[in-house]
């Protein structure tokens, strides 16, 4: 009875309350399908709130030439492409010239620094926050982080209504909004790690992972709707929306099967991993989990976790963790810089407005969702995530280029060659920070411990986002020099993210055609190669 009590009070307070509405429990499939849609929810505010530095760049620090320029509506009126002149936004009192400190010569500069002084701690903060979200309960971890974040988000606008001017406020909130953001990555994967079994894990989380270009397509449809209003605006509606999803997550967001009274997927009832014995192991688990939810006590108290250092040994992490340094430094340039270089640049001999930049940039996320499903399906039904990763970082290089030189020829083709690339770039992004985090959160070398989901996911994440801050610094500064001199960059970048992984793809090519020959055998090299490959799916 006492250990009843205490696993009800672990139970988020609005699951409770809807139980006692219901006077029954939830099925384990809908408890799957509400931690689906609440962790998407909450990445996805996550994301919304980090776009709106993109979109007041060219606010902040104007084209010399833009309020002279005027567009046609296209291609689906003012919801693109405005007539509308800069001289509509109210600035304030920088007399419609751009806003202090960012509107001088090293403009650029600065809100280069300052995206670099988020990334940078949202990086170091990750480390802490993998480690911590393994032992401290995820639920309460994941709110404090998301109503942290939408403070200092919101603070930050606050300084248009507050008239300040020093550079040194903004980057304080900057700083302090990416430690409190550093909580949501390890946080909702290793949520979704603990509710769901690694069976068509690539897809799964390649359709769950469009909460990344949803929330970014959100932030600028939020961030440019409201700029007209003051730039401030901006940012305290993606904050609002942030503080809101984290009141949410506290409610209702059951971090862990066993919460609720239900096995852990990730603890197999029988041993053999057999596809066969797989299916029949998944089964008897539900059939544990219908018949006696609340009989399945929760190890909370007893949680372990592996170290930093142990972590890194797990094989895969390491070269795993490099390819999406630069595969961050990639998306993050285009994250940061995508609606400025829009407005920017002549596209069919016209330049678009601010707010339409900022709309028009969200399609770059289309393609992002698009290539983060195709990703995970095609690593599932391969086999082979390393493979996938590589051969989309590859393709992203003649995409990224077609872009540079022929996006600026018409709108359409603009918006072709932007989707295109945003398929190619996200893609292996969001299949190495999901589908393969997840992999080697539950390695076989962990013995059954799959309390190094958080962990993991945060060393290759964390790892990543230093690329991620990288990117948008070096962006400041090259694209001083022109634009070409940035995609150079990006393509550089890409094609080191390949090669990183370029002794793992040789591995699952060595083992897949080792395998091909005697159906179901293995010879002593695929055994070799099992420790690195085999196990970490």
């Amino acid at each position: 009875m006492e250990r009843n009590n205490e696993l009800m009070k672990e139970n988020p307070p609005g699951i409770l309350l809807i139980r006692k509405i219901r006077r029954k429990d939830w099925s384990l499939k809908t408890y799957k399908y509400v931690v689906l849609l609440i962790t998407f929810i909450a990445y996805t505010s996550y994301h919304a709130s980090r776009k709106p530095s993109s979109i007041v760049k060219s606010v902040l620090h104007p084209h010399p030439f833009l309020n002279e320029t005027v567009t046609n509506p296209w291609p689906m009126g003012p919801f693109f492409v405005k007539r509308e002149i800069l001289g509509r936004f109210d600035l304030g009192k920088s007399n419609k010239k751009g806003w202090e400190p960012f509107n001088g010569e090293d403009g650029t500069s600065k809100l280069g620094e300052i995206d670099v002084a988020f990334l940078a701690c949202y990086s170091m903060g990750m480390y802490v926050a993998g480690h911590l979200g393994d032992r401290l309960d995820l639920r309460l971890f994941l709110t404090t982080g998301m109503i942290g974040s939408g403070i200092f988000v919101g603070l930050f606008g606050m300084g248009y209504f507050w008239n300040i001017h020093e550079f040194w406020f903004y980057l304080v909130m900057q700083m302090a909004a990416g430690l409190f953001q550093a909580t949501g990555w390890p946080s909702v994967v290793a949520v979704i790690g603990n509710w769901f079994g690694k069976r068509k894990r690539g897809l799964i989380m390649g359709i769950w992972n469009a909460h990344t270009s949803v929330g970014n397509i959100s932030g600028s449809l939020m961030a440019a709707a409201v700029l007209e209003h003051g730039w401030g605006w901006s940012f305290i509606v993606p904050g609002g929306f942030i503080f809101l999803a984290g009141i949410m997550v506290y409610l209702l967001l059951p971090a862990y099967p066993e919460d609720v009274g239900f096995p852990c997927p990730n603890r197999p009832v029988v041993e053999d991993s057999s596809l066969a014995n797989d299916e029949e192991a998944q089964t008897v688990k539900e059939n544990v989990a219908e018949n006696g939810q609340f009989n399945v006590p929760r190890v909370g108290s007893t949680r372990t976790s592996v170290g930093l250092f142990d972590a890194f040994l797990i094989p895969g992490v390491i070269p795993f963790a490099l390819c999406l340094f630069f595969s961050k430094l990639v998306a993050y340039t285009f994250l940061y810089w995508l609606p400025f270089y829009l407005s920017q640049t002549a596209i069919g001999g016209e330049y678009v407005s601010v707010k339409s930049a900022g709309n028009l940039s969200a399609l770059f996320d289309v393609g992002g969702i698009v290539g983060g499903i195709l990703a995970g399906h095609l690593s599932d039904k391969l086999d082979a995530r390393a493979t996938t990763a590589a051969s989309f970082m590859y393709a992203a290089i003649p995409s990224m280029l077609l872009y540079c030189k022929y996006g600026g020829a018409s709108k359409l083709i603009n918006i072709l060659l932007m989707m295109l690339a945003g398929l190619f770039v996200n893609g292996p992004y969001a299949l190495i920070t999901t589908a393969v985090s997840a992999d080697l959160g539950t390695h076989s070398s962990l013995k059954g411990d799959s309390r190094a989901l958080a962990t993991v996911t945060a060393i290759i994440d964390g790892t990543g986002s230093m690329g991620a801050a990288l990117g948008p610094l070096l962006t400041g500064f090259l694209s001083t020099k022109g634009w070409d001199a940035v995609f150079i960059m990006l393509v550089i970048g890409a094609l080191c993210a390949g090669l990183l992984l370029s002794r793992l793809v040789l591995f699952e090519l060595s083992e897949k055609f080792s395998k091909h020959p005697i159906c179901g055998q293995q010879n002593s090299e695929g055994s070799a190669s099992e420790p690195l490959l085999r196990n970490q799916r």
